[in-house]
Parts: C-alpha cells; structure tokens; sequence
C-alpha cells in the first residue's frame, strides 16, 4: 500500500518540536507495518529533508506567526480573509493548487492519503478527495483556538481567534466525515470529533524516539525544576503564565527553576530562584540536571510530547490532569494535581526526595500499542481501497 503523508513542514531529522516528533513517530509506525510512505510538504528555511527518496518537497517556508513581520502577518491575515481559508492554512499557500496536484502526479500513483493535522489539508483539501485518507488530528483545533481567544489580551487577536475557531470546527468535521480513519493523540479528543467509535478511530500513543533513551550512569543535579518548551505556542503560554502566576509564588525563595526555550515578551517572575536560560544546546541534558519536572498544560487538546518525554527518561514529576491527556500508563514518580499550592509541595518534596524509574517499561508500552491502533487503521482504509477496486 503506497501512502501519502501530507503534512505542512516535511521531517527535517531535528526533531525540535512537539509536532515534528509526533510525525516522526506515525510515519515510522506506518512503515513498520508494511505501508510505502511519501511525504509531502513544506522545509523550514535551511533545512533539508531527512528522506529526499521518500519527500516531495514544496518550498522553504516560515509558518510561525512570532516571527513574521507585522507586513506579513498583515498579508496573511488579507489572505485568510478573501479566501476564506483559516489563518493556520492560507500561511501555506505559497503554492497554488496546480503546483501541489503536478507534485502528486508525479510521485504517484497512491491508494490513500494520511492527512496530518488540519492545515495543509485545509489548505489544497480539494485534492485530497480522490482517494480514502485517514485524518491524524493532533488536536481538537478550535477548542484549542477557543481557548486562545478567552486567554488573548487584545481585541484584534481574540477576534483573529475566534474567526479561526468558527473555521477550524467546520474544516475539522468536514475532514473527520470524508477520513475512512481518523486518529487522535489523546482519547478526550475523539469524542471532542464526534469519532468515539471504535470504527472511525482510534488511540496513537506516540514515543520520542526509535529506542528508548538510555541511563548513562547517575544525574549530576543543577537546579530542583526545569522546564523546556515552546513559550510562544499560546497554548504552551497559558501553563507557563499558569505556573508563573499560581504556583510559584508558593515555593521557597530558594527553590532554583531553569526555563529554556524562546521566551515572548512580558513574561517575567519576581521568584528569586526563577531563570529564564533561552536555547539550550541539548534539551535532554538539561532536563536530565533538573531535580523534578514541573508538567503544567493548563490548555490546549491532544497530548503533550514533553510528559512522554519525560516518562521515557524516568524523570521525577508533578503533572497538572491536562498534562497526562493521552496516557494511559503514568509512572510512580509522577504526582498529578491541579492545585497551584499543592502543586508547589509536590514540587518541593520531590526535590527534597529524587526517586528515578526506568523509562524503557513506558516506552515498550507505547510502541506496542501504537503499532496496534496503526495496524487497525490501515485495515480500515485497507477495506475502503477494496470497495473501491471491487
């Protein structure tokens, strides 16, 4: 069966973002279960695709909103609006429709498509309905966006949300009806998509990497809490103001927390201990000095890379409930609350007392179990082809 994986921005092999290691995980599940795969999509400026055999590669593009220029975002937003495309979506018509249907033709013939997430399908959703696909939603999209609206500061940008979450629920029911299969990475966001059949969907629990990481000897400690992300993902800033706001100011003066990643503007935290480091030259390591893992999603829909990550490396840590959304096994070393003063005694006691697990249990769990929901999606689009032929 040859497949293809359409997605907005094609594996590069860095593997920097939630997303990309996601994709990372199902296109390898894919393969490993017999499927051919081609991918096809958009590079990041500079970057090259990690299997030019297996990619059809669109274009260089910077789809990220933080770092556009307010023309740009001014044209997107003109864009979006006369085509009545999502602002997520019409970002990536940097191509026309000729151009990506002379692609597929080219790296044809496929039986089916694997839609990746609502934007690039949403973006040329006209040429993807030849054939059976399966939709991977990665998020319930417009609750996300909802939420984005309620958390937005300014007028123009709750407005900019709620445009998008009118447009997305729309897109997301439309490609979810027309899926043979659609997948979800977070079990809440199936009924959320109105699939909770077992016949429309299924489970992906994901990984973060082939193998399991491995245990190189005891953790050399620099700080009781670390935390890594994307802080200018809005849903990634909602737990970050959360945390900032609620929970630290219950934490000892002298509890030390390291927080890595691209920070937006007016974030601060009047916290002695608190400091923001920028990027980081190897995210594992620097997780790995950290005492306990503070997991604080306080928004957004499907599953949070960052807690498998750290069930993976048997790291201690104190999970807020929407942290775990899309697990199913949690370590013992893992405390959840959702209270911003008992989450600061956990992070406290967990400091205090560092209890490691071996993560390779957790990581053989997910990737049996992924293969399964895989295995049963593609017997569902596999039947779907047969119909068709027969």
């Amino acid at each position: 069966m040859h497949l293809l994986f359409a997605t907005s921005i094609v594996p590069d092999g860095a593997l920097a973002s939630g997303y990309e290691i996601a994709n990372a995980a199902i296109i390898a599940a894919l393969r490993r279960a017999g499927a051919r795969v081609t991918v096809i999509g958009f590079t990041w400026p500079g970057k090259a695709a990690a299997d030019p055999e297996n990619t059809v590669v669109l274009g260089a593009i910077d789809v990220r909103t933080e770092s556009a220029s307010a023309l740009q975002k001014l044209a997107w937003v003109g864009k979006a609006t006369l085509s009545g495309l999502t602002f997520a979506s019409v970002k990536l018509r940097a191509v026309s429709e000729d151009e990506v249907q002379a692609a597929l033709e080219q790296a044809g013939p496929f039986d089916g498509y694997v839609l990746n997430s609502v934007q690039f399908a949403g973006a040329f959703e006209k040429l993807f309905e030849d054939k059976p696909s399966i939709f991977v939603a990665h998020n319930v999209e417009h609750l996300s966006a909802r939420e984005n609206a309620a958390a937005a500061g300014g007028i123009f940008q709750r407005l900019l949300f709620r445009r998008e979450a009118r447009l997305l629920k729309i897109v997301e029911e439309r490609l979810c009806r027309r899926a043979r299969f659609v997948f979800t990475l977070a079990e809440e966001d199936r009924a959320a998509l109105g699939v909770a059949s077992d016949d429309r969907s299924a489970v992906l629990p994901l990984v973060t990497g082939a193998t399991a990481p491995a245990r190189n000897g005891p953790r050399r400690i620099d700080c009781d809490a670390a935390l890594i992300g994307t802080w200018t993902w809005q849903p990634n800033r909602i737990g970050l103001d959360w945390f900032l706001g609620r929970v630290v100011p219950h934490l000892r003066p002298g509890f030390r927390i390291r927080i890595a990643g691209h920070m937006p503007s007016g974030v601060t935290s009047a916290h002695p201990g608190v400091e923001f480091v920028g990027r980081v030259p190897d995210a594992r390591a620097f997780v790995r000095g950290a005492a306990v893992i503070p997991l604080i999603s306080t928004a957004g829909s499907g599953v949070q890379l960052k807690t498998i990550e750290t069930f993976e490396l048997g790291l201690p840590s104190v999970a807020t409930s929407r942290s775990l959304r899309g697990i199913d096994h949690r370590p013992d070393n893992c405390i959840v609350t959702d209270d911003p003063a008992g989450f600061a005694r956990a992070l406290e006691a967990a400091a205090a007392d560092i209890k490691d697990v071996d993560g390779g249990a957790f990581h053989r769990q997910q990737v049996k179990a992924l293969d399964v929901a895989i295995r049963h999606g593609l017997e569902k689009l596999g039947a779907v082809r047969q119909e068709v032929l027969a």
